[in-house]
């Protein structure tokens, strides 16, 4: 397990301080606020701590409410909103400074056979065939609007072995293309069995590229490049199927729209044997 693998998990072990009670510490992003992807995986561990073992998250609806302070502990409450005998629901609510930056609502079932069809992997180069982003990114550091952001955007990434399929949005500023993109994805080091770790792992990652579509449109070059300032309003995720965040998953990523000051991304994970 890589340094910063096994760091990332330390962040993601919540400290319980009461029933229903936690605590999460925090660490910059790229911007002066805390990474929206840590935030929904610690909420979902928060959540998954009160669930019983036998029963998987298979999805969750959060809202980011306000700025959070890389500098400050994230006080998790969970409210146990019901105990069915398959499914159980849970909130949780993320408070720093006496105010809630984040809500999110997340749904556990027990196994349940039932029938089972799915939309069809889309074609992508083998991801061993494709650079890493560490190795990539450091050739761009001139496009990035301050210096140290590459490195920051390095630093963010180390825990994870993130390969873009096209070239990197910030690689193609100044010219529009389609708003699609693919990344392959794992972690950077084998992790335990426990699928709600793989789960909050995939939610981590899911905030890193998403929203980089939106943007090649419209040839902006990415969220670190120019004057574009962006941030997570809100972020579902649905969990169809067992996979592990350690083995290769495709993340293909689209924009169907932006306007008014908001861009949408919607995105499909494939297992590299091709499930959904």
């Amino acid at each position: 397990m890589s340094q910063a693998l096994d760091a990332l998990l330390d962040l993601l072990d919540l400290e319980r301080i009461e029933e229903n009670i936690f605590r999460g510490r925090s660490r910059s992003a790229i911007v002066p606020r805390v990474f929206g992807g840590q935030v929904a995986a610690q909420a979902l561990v928060a959540a998954g701590r009160t669930v019983p073992e036998d029963r998987t998250a298979h999805s969750l609806h959060a809202y980011f409410l306000r700025m959070s302070d890389p500098g400050a502990p994230i006080v998790y409450t969970v409210d146990r909103i019901r105990d069915g005998r398959s499914f159980t629901t849970r909130r949780v609510v993320a408070v720093q400074h006496g105010q809630p930056i984040f809500h999110l609502s997340a749904s556990f079932q027990t196994y349940e056979d039932g029938l089972d069809h799915q939309a069809e992997m889309p074609p992508a180069p083998d991801p061993e065939s494709l650079p890493a982003a560490e190795d990539v990114l450091p050739g761009y550091r001139h496009l990035f609007a301050h210096p140290g952001i590459a490195d920051r955007m390095l630093e963010a990434r180390a825990a994870v072995d993130l390969r873009y399929v096209q070239e990197p949005p910030w690689a193609t500023a100044g010219a529009p293309r389609a708003p699609r993109s693919q990344v392959w994805f794992r972690t950077n080091g084998k992790l335990a069995d426990d699928p709600l770790l793989h789960i909050c792992l995939a939610t981590y990652v899911s905030d890193m590229t998403l929203l980089d579509s939106v943007l090649l449109a419209h040839g902006r070059g990415g969220w670190a490049v120019g004057d574009v300032v962006g941030a997570s309003l809100d972020h579902a995720m649905w969990f169809h199927r067992p996979f592990r965040a350690d083995e290769w998953l495709l993340y293909d990523q689209e924009s169907p729209s932006s306007s008014g000051g908001r861009g949408l991304g919607q995105a499909r994970i494939y297992t590299r044997d091709g499930r959904l």
